[in-house]
């Protein structure tokens, strides 16, 4: 799953979803944000292994709050996308989400279109531990060069 806080985040994440399509890995991308529909985060991500997702790529600007609020309310591996939007260079969102509690892991990627490409080749790496079709892709991303 691709979520976002705001429908202004979508060109970016488009990235993620380009990539996780190369990848043959199915997703959806879903817009909720931590602040203004925190219930609707809390659902998406109790019930995120019952409805088949595997991985969450979560993506946030300036407090980037989403992404720990995910890893909060899910035990599935969540991917932070620190997108721009408050400091220059999306530096406070990169350090809100690499700044997480003990216990409270979530994996923090580059700030922009840069980290979305890697969150889905991430999420990639960790399903094709137990998919051998993604692996399979994931030989062939890394033996082009990661320029496929």
């Amino acid at each position: 799953m691709i979520i976002m806080g705001s429908v202004s985040d979508e060109p970016v994440m488009q990235e993620s979803k380009k990539w996780l399509d190369w990848f043959e890995i199915e997703n959806e991308m879903v817009v909720a944000s931590a602040h203004r529909n925190p219930d609707k985060v809390r659902d998406l991500m109790m019930n995120a292994r019952q409805n088949g997702f595997g991985a969450i790529i979560a993506a946030a600007g300036m407090a980037a709050a989403l992404p720990g609020v995910c890893a909060a309310y899910t035990s599935l591996p969540v991917l932070g996308v620190p997108l721009e939007g408050g400091l220059p260079g999306g530096v406070d969102a990169l350090y809100s989400i690499v700044q997480m509690p003990p216990g409270l892991p979530v994996g923090t990627l580059a700030v922009g279109k840069a980290g979305a490409r890697n969150a889905a080749a991430l999420a990639a790496r960790i399903l094709g531990l137990s998919d051998e079709k993604v692996a399979q892709k994931v030989e062939a991303f890394k033996e082009a060069g990661y320029k496929i």
